[in-house]
């Protein structure tokens, strides 16, 4: 323990001033009834109270008055607590083949409710990021604790061209990840992406492998929701008011590929999710740092309280303070 103005704990000295007070006006007093009867005739004319009745009202208030000087010296202590820092990355699939309707009511749409439900179950104190990709990457909400933006542009995605940068897209989260300042101990607080996508690849210079390393040098796993069935189509209109049937299966090779090389967990289908238990895994790399807290209220609190039963005993028994 320390103390923010050690200099103030001079006035502990009150404290045993008060104490040899006590006991010198106990003595004036024994000396005042000596000189109106015998020492012989006190007992026949008053009772004695028991020596616990006479001393612990003054030990209780001494007490108190000690606590209450401690305070004024503003005592603090430092303990070890868990950190409340970590960053959860959603990267949202918005390439065309997200607009089938295998997933319903689409795969868009159940992915924006599944990272909805991440937004919800964020962690007080926690950050959350969104990158959105189809045939280029974008980060559309850097890392914030401003939960009501992230809601805006998840709620705001919508399926565009059909290209699919999936490797892009997990290099940009990264980068977010690496973009929150670093903590007292030099290091980049926990981070974790999920991509919600239906797999595949067919723009971008980055390979899925490039990505993967990445992420498991900046020590941030990817998980992914696969989203989709084989039997997946879009439509896309045509000149002359004709409609254009395009098969678009999931792919969940690459998704896998990229969970099993970053240690994040590959979720087949929105129905298999755990969100709760991958804030756990996050949850498991927050550490931990010293914090300094000042106990004046508790040691005031204390002295109070002490003052105050003592006084209310002293009163009960003797009817006056002390």
């Amino acid at each position: 323990m320390s103390f923010a103005s050690p200099w103030l704990l001079l006035l502990l000295l009150v404290v045993p001033a008060s104490a040899l007070g006590y006991v010198w006006l106990e003595r004036r007093r024994d000396a005042r009834a000596a000189a109106w009867a015998r020492p012989a005739l006190l007992p026949n004319m008053a009772t004695r109270p028991p020596a616990a009745h006479r001393f612990v009202p003054v030990a209780l208030l001494l007490a108190g008055l000690t606590l209450l000087l401690v305070g004024f010296a503003r005592p603090r202590t430092t303990e070890t607590v868990k950190q409340h820092d970590a960053t959860m990355i959603l990267v949202l699939d918005v390439s065309g083949s997200m607009a089938a309707k295998d997933s319903r009511p689409t795969r868009i749409a159940a992915a924006r409710a599944l990272a909805t439900r991440f937004v919800d179950l964020l962690p007080h104190g926690y950050r959350m990021s969104v990158v959105v990709f189809s045939d280029h990457a974008a980060v559309v909400a850097p890392p914030t604790q401003d939960l009501n933006r992230v809601r805006a542009v998840i709620a705001a995605a919508r399926t565009g061209p059909q290209g699919t940068a999936l490797s892009e897209a997990v290099w940009h989260a990264v980068d977010a990840a690496k973009a929150v300042p670093k903590d007292q101990n030099g290091k980049h607080p926990p981070a974790a992406i999920v991509v919600f996508s239906d797999g595949g690849q067919t723009e971008g210079r980055i390979t899925v492998a490039q990505a993967a390393a990445k992420a498991k040098a900046a020590h941030v796993p990817v998980s992914a929701v696969a989203l989709g069935t084989p039997s997946g189509i879009v439509r896309q209109a045509l000149q002359g008011g004709y409609q254009e049937q395009i098969q678009v299966p999931v792919e969940p090779a690459l998704l896998q590929q990229l969970t099993r090389a970053t240690g994040g967990r590959f979720f087949d289908g929105a129905q298999a999710v755990d969100v709760r238990g991958a804030y756990r895994a996050l949850g498991s790399r927050v550490g931990h740092h010293r914090k300094t807290l000042e106990v004046t209220s508790a040691a005031a609190g204390a002295g109070l309280a002490f003052m105050v039963v003592g006084a209310a005993l002293s009163g009960l028994w003797f009817r006056r303070l002390a």
